[in-house]
């Protein structure tokens, strides 16, 4: 009788990321900045009015506070949410003693700021403290760059971003920053980019990865390619099948730990390297009508390239973590392409193709919440448990 009452809780705290998502997403629909986003995409272009002088801006304005709130909530008030929880809570304290932690700076330097304010042992405050940057990172993000605002909100929660935050929180920050910083390669402010980058490092150092990566996405995107371009694509392919030592000792340079370890497995992401391939294969088909001659649809196109050759190499650890700088650009390339396509039944199918495809990945992802090296459910909370 116990047994099936605790499954039936459990259960129960699926709803929340379910219904979570579904009412965010609602919420998205009453967001309309295309308009602002096309122009403020444009290098030079109008930055992004913050204000209600008019109806719709004042919708605009509600709706995705209403949608940061509701994230921001959800993942500040989470209890022994994730598998690191309490290593984190245990770091924390570590932290406050001034002991050695593996931590990147800023976020000791954050995390003994909080415990000084609220005193020993507050690792509350922390997470929540943490959860509101991550959130705004993201929100920040999709205000900017989301053209089409409910569906790039859709992919991002469906796809697992917003709820892996709630583990792995130094690293999904970084993340978050990154996918902030991509606005910036876009618009060419490239100091801006590399200081935000720079900001990022201080919490995970994975990020510095972003610069080089980002930086020849945007090259990419502004000329056309030549034969020598293919070749010296060809010859960084070559690179990572026959120098993977040298990459090897590259990663095990700034991450040490990772040598040997659980991570160090050479398992391949079949899951994101056909997320990838589905998204080159739709980039291909809208070529000629929106990839061609638009530089931020291109620039998300060599990204998700970049995804797709990192998630063949299996001997990164944690290459999901690597790959995923990259294929979050999917929120914004895929709303983007479809929404240019010609209406019709191939519009429609890619449509219900993106969308059941992501639900069902979603799906899957909340099955796997329950393991043991995720325990991302059930979800607890310090107001209600």
């Amino acid at each position: 009788m116990d047994a099936g009452r605790s499954a039936g809780r459990v259960e129960k705290s699926a709803l929340v990321y379910v219904f979570l998502t579904l009412i965010t997403v609602f919420l998205g629909l009453f967001v309309n900045r295309e308009a602002e986003v096309t122009a403020y995409l444009k290098p030079g272009g109008r930055v992004t009015p913050v204000g209600c002088s008019n109806r719709r801006q004042a919708r605009n304005a509600v709706a995705e506070f209403a949608v940061f709130a509701l994230l921001t909530g959800v993942s500040a008030c989470r209890i022994a949410v994730g598998n690191d929880y309490w290593v984190y809570r245990f770091n924390f304290n570590l932290i406050a003693q001034e002991r050695h932690v593996s931590y990147e700076s800023g976020f000791n330097v954050i995390v003994k700021w909080i415990q000084n304010l609220f005193g020993y042992d507050a690792y509350l405050p922390v997470f929540a403290f943490f959860s509101f940057v991550t959130v705004l990172f993201f929100t920040l993000a999709l205000r900017d760059q989301a053209e089409h605002y409910a569906f790039s909100l859709f992919l991002l929660m469906t796809g697992g971003y917003y709820f892996n935050s709630l583990n792995s929180v130094r690293y999904y920050l970084a993340l978050a920053i990154a996918l902030f910083s991509m606005k910036y390669v876009i618009r060419r402010e490239y100091l801006k980019f590399v200081v935000i980058i720079l900001v990022g490092t201080m919490f995970h150092k994975s990020i510095l990865l972003v610069i080089p990566v980002y930086l020849a996405a945007g090259w990419l995107s502004r000329i056309r390619l030549k034969a020598w371009h293919l070749g010296l694509g060809a010859l960084l392919a070559a690179s990572l099948l026959f120098g993977q030592n040298l990459y090897r000792e590259i990663i095990f340079f700034f991450y040490p730990y990772y040598r040997g370890s659980a991570f160090d497995n050479g398992e391949l992401s079949f899951i994101n390297l056909a997320k990838c391939a589905a998204t080159l294969v739709l980039c291909a088909i809208c070529y000629k009508k929106s990839l061609k001659g638009n530089t931020v649809y291109r620039f998300y196109f060599f990204l998700n390239a970049a995804g797709f050759l990192v998630y063949c190499c299996s001997f990164i650890p944690e290459v999901s973590r690597v790959g995923y700088y990259m294929i979050i650009s999917q929120i914004f390339l895929l709303p983007g392409l479809i929404a240019d396509m010609e209406e019709g039944w191939l519009k429609k199918l890619c449509y219900v193709g993106v969308i059941g495809a992501f639900t069902l990945y979603f799906g899957v992802l909340l099955h796997k919440m329950y393991a043991v090296d995720v325990r991302l459910l059930p979800y607890l909370n310090w107001i209600f448990n």
